[in-house]
Parts: C-alpha cells; structure tokens; sequence
C-alpha cells in the first residue's frame, strides 16, 4: 500500500507562534514610525499573509520592500523562544511516526524555521522541510507540492497539506491533494480539525491504524 504523506505547514498549525509573528511585525512598524493596530495586523495576516502586508505597507509608505523583510525577519528570529507547540501536536507528531506517514513541512516562514524546529526538538520528524528561501512560488502555487510529489513519488490520493487558513485549503486544492485544515470548506477534499489530535481520529476510522496516540504513552 501507498504510504500516506502529511505535508505540514507550522504557524499556527503546528506551531503557537502568531503572538511572536505579531510582536515583531509591531517592532518593524516601530522602527519605521508607523501605526500599528494588532487586531487588524492579526486579521489581514490570517486572511492573507505577513509578505502580503509588508508588500502592501512598502507600497503605500514608500518602503524598501527588501529591507522592511530584513528588519521583520530579524526581530522575529530575536523572539524564536516565544514559538511553542500548540496542543496535540507532538502526539501526532509521534501518532504518525510511528503509523509510518512520511512527514514534510512547507511553510512561508523563512530559514529561522529550521532554527525553530531544531529548539523544539522536531527537526527529525520530517523527510524534508521547504521554507520561503527554497525557491518555490509562494502558496497557493502548486509548485512546492508537486516537487514533494515528483520526488518522494507521493501518491496525490494519500497525500494531505495540514494547514490552518484558507491560503492552505487553496494550495492543497491546487496541487490536487487532499487537505486538512482547521477552517471549513467548500472544498469537497478538506477536513476540518478542531484540535490536531482530531488527526488521529480521521485516519484511525479510514485507515484503520491503531497506534498509541502518543509513543510517551
């Protein structure tokens, strides 16, 4: 049989870390003088993303695009110690090591994400891990999926983007995979979870797998 493949994205998804993302978002706004409104920040970056908004800022503000990326990617790497798991993810995490799913991650966070991986101890769960720097078009371009696909020869059948926005349902639909997502969706391949251990549940049912929930248990 196919082994199955998640492909994880992390904030917000595996990782607690939207308070950190804020906080440097806030210092870089700072460092330029210009205003700043947490609660609209948090909105625009769920609905969109951070690259979205710091493009949006350069170009109303006359910015350096380039720069503002530099100050913002530096301030976030000085609060890498903020960044915890959200709950349930080490259990799956484990859940599915131990089930044999082959695990990758893509996330639009830049190299800091292997230096955050590395502090939480997960850097070996994952086959391969592709950040913003890897040179693939950003979400929901298919393009980082399908390099996945064409090089660990990923069934698309038995292959999930686990995300936690609607960019993360669009890039999984584009890429004709399957999609799991704590939001719900029209899309008819999406999942929705309210917690990450609902993960194990889905492929306990469909799969019949039956693994501790946690290799601590």
């Amino acid at each position: 049989m196919t082994k199955i493949a998640f492909i994880w994205d992390l904030d917000g998804t595996l990782l607690d870390s939207y308070e950190a993302i804020l906080a440097g978002i806030a210092e870089t706004f700072s460092q330029y003088a210009l205003p700043y409104d947490k609660e609209c920040v948090r909105t625009f970056i769920l609905e969109k993303s951070v690259q979205a908004l710091l493009e949006q800022v350069a170009t109303v503000h006359d910015l350096d695009l380039a720069e503002l990326n530099t100050v913002r990617a530096q301030s976030l790497a000085e609060k890498n110690a903020q960044v915890q798991l959200l709950p349930g993810s080490q259990e799956v995490l484990d859940w599915a090591k131990q089930a044999g799913v082959q695990q990758f991650v893509y996330t639009h966070k830049g190299d800091n994400a292997f230096t955050i991986l590395e502090h939480l101890g997960l850097r070996d769960y994952f086959t391969e891990i592709l950040t913003s720097q890897s040179g693939f078009a950003r979400k929901p371009s298919p393009e980082a999926a399908h390099y996945l696909m064409d090089k660990y020869q990923l069934d698309p059948n038995r292959t999930y983007y686990i995300g936690d926005r609607q960019l993360d349902i669009d890039f999984a639909k584009n890429s004709g995979i399957k999609s799991i997502n704590f939001l719900v969706s029209s899309y008819p391949q999406n999942q929705k979870i309210s917690l990450a251990t609902d993960i194990v549940q889905i492929f306990e049912d469909q799969e019949n797998f039956k693994f501790p929930l946690s290799s601590k248990q």
